[in-house]
């Protein structure tokens, strides 16, 4: 009695969160969000990149391409390459904890407004390859943190503003290839170690471009050096002079080397990829056969992260296909997530850890890639996708997955998330398991995949508190309600998993209102068992191609995997056992003895509420045989 009003307490509590609290967020006033809408209506997108980008959710830290720190505020902004065209507008000031704005190789065009000065924490703003006019704003020699300003390839006009030489930060100036005019500031105004280029744009003139600026006088060499008379008696002015020729001669030699390096640093056409240099105060990881791949290579082998190679998003990034000098096939995860001091050690050990979870049920991280600005993975391709696409987005030629795939499935993906709960130190916990996560070889084995929110622990450790991250359907009830996640979490999702594996449905799905069902999946099998329609269960693509028992059995292995508490859940080496055929009968049997004693207490399903359905209730309607 008191283990049922705990499960029923917390499903009103989710109840409560999802009726009550979210549509509170949702209504919540928020500037940033607001600055960014005004950009998307302001941006004609032929390829729908701003689909995610709803007006009725201000708050943007669910939008694609939008990055925010713990603190639910925008830090980065990614737009690069997404043939976007339209006009940039003034609220894009208000995103004041901005650190990275990237816009670059679209056509934006009209000009760059003023306020983008007010961003004082800017430290990467890449407007370059548009078509945008007018002048660069003085305002932005106001950004104070910033370390890379390209703005070369546009049609930018007037004059170069000295505020930007303010800029103490500055490690990369690219003004090319514009159509500025008048003085260029001196480069003794900037760092010495600044690369800068403001080459093709010839009404510009200085002593820098060779061409005088009009009114000036013209340039003349500077006067030859004479040197001192020697202070020697006469008789030493001759080996004197010789001494003072060596000397000289000698120091041009040394000096030559230095003086051609930092000539070339100015002139030289910059390139847009910025690798964290390896220095003695921060040792790179050793990552065994991991090859640290550099940025160059990546953006080459992805067309430089192009659309069209996309092969799905997350809340954790992208993935893109990709192609490597020597014609491998990889999928390229580009990360987007806030980055802290000292997190590119912490992102090195984790990627050590994980790499070390060598199983042929696991996605094998072949390398990574780590700049001042991006983190990148790199994996096999998967040739079939994933799970979740074979069954929801397969072209009309491709044959469905049989039902000896399911079940190979199935067991595989169990087998890889037992290891990393039994058989990695300290033992790591996937965290959202689910269809899209499972991935399919050439063979269609299953290879669990998608390692985005995995956390390592220590084998002392019950539970990991942090905030909720997942896939709504996929969550297990004890996390949502304490942030609390363990392998039991894992469990929960992998029995969610099966079920969409069994269906073919999605775990959550609002196109199952229209024939008044349940929108969570758990709750729509529960709710078909309970009025035994077990051969509506199953995915129609199968034609009733399926061994009905071997249904029963999965379906029981799902339920007893998503029980509500998650001491009750078996562990996934014990899930292993059940799908060879080992101990399910037992663990069926004992599971519905103790739910018999609770049959007197039950309550009786309200009509309008999904979430104190009694699954008890449901399996006792059909009584599914399972193997006896």
């Amino acid at each position: 009695m008191e283990r049922e009003g705990r499960e029923v307490v917390v499903k009103l509590c989710v109840l409560w969160l999802i009726m009550v609290v979210h549509p509170l967020m949702v209504t919540l006033a928020n500037i940033e969000g607001d600055a960014l809408h005004s950009l998307r209506t302001n941006l004609v997108d032929p390829n729908n990149v701003l689909q995610s980008w709803d007006p009725t959710l201000v708050n943007p830290c669910t939008w694609f391409h939008v990055t925010c720190n713990n603190e639910n505020s925008v830090i980065r902004v990614d737009l690069g390459n997404a043939a976007l065209s339209g006009q940039l507008v003034t609220q894009l000031g208000l995103l004041k904890n901005l650190q990275y704005l990237k816009l670059s190789s679209n056509s934006i065009t009209g000009p760059i407004p003023s306020d983008l000065g007010n961003l004082t924490n800017l430290v990467s703003l890449d407007l370059y390859l548009n078509s945008f006019i007018g002048d660069i704003p003085d305002t932005l020699g106001n950004l104070s943190k910033l370390k890379f300003l390209r703005l070369n390839n546009t049609s930018l006009t007037g004059s170069i503003p000295m505020t930007l030489t303010n800029i103490s930060s500055l490690q990369s100036l690219d003004l090319s290839n514009n159509r500025l005019s008048g003085a260029v500031p001196d480069y003794g105004s900037f760092s010495l170690f600044t690369p800068i280029s403001f080459a093709n744009n010839l009404a510009l003139c200085g002593p820098v471009t060779g061409r005088p600026c009009p009114g000036s006088p013209p340039f003349s060499p500077p006067p030859p050096f004479v040197p001192p008379p020697p202070i020697s008696s006469p008789g030493n002015s001759a080996t004197g002079a010789i001494a003072g020729g060596v000397a000289a001669g000698a120091a041009l030699i040394f000096a030559a080397p230095a003086i051609a390096f930092a000539w070339w640093r100015r002139r030289k056409p910059q390139e847009y990829f910025y690798d964290v240099p390896v220095t003695e105060e921060d040792p790179e990881v050793h990552l065994g056969q991991l090859k640290r791949f550099s940025l160059r290579e990546l953006q080459v082998a992805t067309d430089g992260f192009s659309n069209k190679n996309i092969l799905g998003r997350g809340g954790f990034g992208q993935g893109y296909k990709g192609r490597l000098a020597d014609g491998s096939l990889v999928a390229v995860k580009r990360l987007k997530e806030e980055r802290t001091p000292g997190g590119e050690l912490q992102f090195q050990t984790e990627v050590e850890m994980i790499s070390m979870a060598v199983h042929r049920n696991l996605l094998r991280l072949r390398g990574f890639c780590m700049t001042p600005t991006e983190r990148l993975l790199v994996y096999p391709y998967m040739a079939n996708g994933s799970v979740a696409s074979c069954l929801r987005e397969r072209s009309p030629s491709a044959p469905p997955l049989d039902w000896l795939t399911r079940k190979g499935i199935a067991l595989g993906s169990a087998r890889g998330l037992s290891y990393l709960h039994d058989h990695c130190d300290p033992k790591i916990i996937h965290r959202d398991v689910k269809a899209a996560n499972i991935l399919l070889d050439e063979e269609f084995e299953a290879v669990v995949g998608g390692f985005g929110l995995a956390k390592l622990m220590d084998y002392k450790d019950t539970h990991v508190t942090t905030a909720v991250r997942g896939t709504i359907g996929h969550i297990a009830p004890e996390y949502l309600s304490t942030g609390k996640s363990s392998e039991k979490t894992d469990v929960f999702g992998y029995g969610i998993m099966l079920l969409e594996l069994i269906t073919g449905q999605r775990a959550f799905d609002l196109a199952r209102l229209a024939n008044d069902d349940d929108v969570m999946l758990l709750d729509w099998v529960k709710g078909l068992l309970k009025e035994k329609k077990l051969e509506m269960l199953v995915d129609p693509d199968l034609e009733k191609n399926y061994v009905e028992p071997e249904v029963e059995q999965l379906i029981q292995v799902a339920l007893l995997c998503t029980q509500g508490s998650p001491v009750d859940r078996p562990k996934m080496s014990e899930v292993v056992r059940m799908l060879r055929g080992d101990g399910l009968a037992e663990k069926w049997d004992e599971w519905q003895k103790v739910e018999v004693l609770h049959e007197e207490v039950e309550l009786a399903p309200h009509p309008n509420s999904d979430w104190i359905v009694d699954s008890t209730e449901n399996l006792h309607a059909l009584e599914l045989s399972g193997p006896r």
